[in-house]
């Protein structure tokens, strides 16, 4: 029997920022606490083996904002660097789209825009129509994420997990338990912790 080809979607900044909540003093700067997005999903793919459900990682795609570089140069570079950090992995897909800048900033911080819908669009266009995967996990809390885990479980075009920080919250949908979560703890954060400071120049 082949194993499961396994795509892991990684939302980085709901990740990151649950990270710092959960395992961070209050107040840690977002430079900290970065995550290693291959050591992650070989963890969630080695986990599944394990459980004798065999397994096979195929691709990881981190999905994240992207600062203006006029506004904010240096929070672009260190983004930068991280991106091409991440893919020199052939597994690793890096899909960024530009933060939104509210009339308010800097007071009001930069938000995200769209990265919720890019990474919907791409969970059912690679389960329905790529045929890409036979197992899509999701990791990420935004419960935007929903209708596509419908989508594809209604299409029945393909398996969905998901995970997420273990004491946090987990996409779940409404009245089940499903789908299934790989939930992490703090041992299994610190595994995959990236400690390198993209901040500065190699």
């Amino acid at each position: 029997m082949s194993p499961a080809r396994v795509v892991v979607f990684i939302d980085y900044q709901n990740l990151h920022t649950a990270a710092l909540s959960r395992f961070w003093p209050r107040n840690t700067h977002p430079s900290q606490g970065h995550i290693d997005p291959v050591r992650l999903a070989h963890l969630i793919v080695d986990r599944r083996s394990a459980s004798g459900r065999l397994s096979r990682l195929a691709q990881v795609r981190v999905y994240r904002g992207y600062p203006s570089r006029d506004r904010q140069p240096a929070a672009a570079s260190a983004n930068d660097r991280q991106a091409d950090a991440w893919s020199r992995s052939p597994l690793v897909v890096v899909k960024r789209r530009p933060l939104r800048y509210p009339r308010g900033w800097p007071t009001m911080p930069a938000q995200e825009k769209g990265i919720d819908v890019a990474l919907a669009v791409d969970v059912v266009r690679l389960a329905g129509i790529d045929n890409a995967f036979d197992v899509g996990v999701l990791v990420s809390g935004d419960t935007d994420l929903l209708p596509a885990i419908e989508a594809v479980m209604e299409l029945r075009c393909g398996h969905v997990e998901v995970a997420a920080w273990r004491g946090g919250g987990r996409l779940m949908l409404p009245g089940t338990s499903l789908p299934w979560c790989h939930w992490m703890d703090e041992a299994d954060y610190r595994s995959v912790e990236d400690l390198t400071d993209y901040s500065k120049r190699s």
